[in-house]
């Protein structure tokens, strides 16, 4: 999901960074609520730049990335996991990869923005508990995810002054497919795991798993 330097002119990379800020700033004091946001916060970034660093293929006018984004949703809440993909991405960009970081908004976005979406549709119903967790609810929320991921990287290639040939980012949203199979599989693990720790004290104050409940569970199980 990364934009090369050289595709967005100036004029639309400061307009990514102002919007960037602007989402970051308005959930600033959400995420400062909790106590334990900060270091959830974190725990996101570490989790995100580990699956980052760990496959990263280029493909098309991208890469293609296993992120791990929903299993780290789930797990650690919406707000978190929000902020840990700006801050993971700052560290990846530091330390591997400095020229990225002129991208470092419009990159951002490209993850952020689909989270929002997803969030707001049907991710909160799953977190909250209020829908049960099942195979089929987890691919779809992946599914979805991904769709936005690669929308967005096709937004910024349809801005871009390098002409991108639509085959390129066609193959390129394709090769996700891939990591949208794999990636359920990862988080419902994940899941399963936390849930039968979740009356450990470190896994009930810095996992967000207790409302979580299976299509087997009802809600006072």
């Amino acid at each position: 999901m990364h934009i090369e330097p050289g595709i967005l002119p100036a004029g639309k990379i400061l307009l990514a960074n102002l919007t960037a800020v602007a989402i970051l700033g308005r959930h600033f004091a959400g995420l400062l609520r909790s106590p334990t946001a900060p270091l959830r916060t974190l725990l996101a970034a570490g989790f995100f730049s580990l699956f980052m660093e760990a496959f990263h293929l280029p493909v098309g006018p991208s890469e293609l990335h296993f992120v791990g984004a929903m299993a780290i949703y789930l797990t650690l809440g919406y707000l978190p996991t929000l902020f840990g993909f700006a801050l993971g991405l700052t560290l990846q960009g530091w330390l591997f990869e400095p020229g990225d970081l002129i991208h470092l908004a419009i990159n951002g976005l490209s993850l952020i923005v689909p989270l929002m979406a997803v969030h707001h549709t049907m991710g909160q119903r799953l977190i909250t508990g209020s829908t049960p967790l099942s195979w089929r609810a987890i691919l779809r929320l992946d599914g979805c995810y991904y769709a936005g991921v690669t929308a967005m990287v096709g937004f910024w290639l349809l801005l871009g002054e390098v002409e991108t040939p639509l085959v390129a980012w066609a193959t390129f949203a394709a090769s996700y497919l891939g990591v949208v199979l794999l990636e359920p599989v990862v988080t419902m693990t994940a899941v399963r795991l936390l849930k039968r720790q979740e009356a450990h004290c470190l896994v009930d104050r810095y996992f967000q798993v207790r409302a979580l409940r299976f299509a087997c569970q009802t809600k006072g199980s």
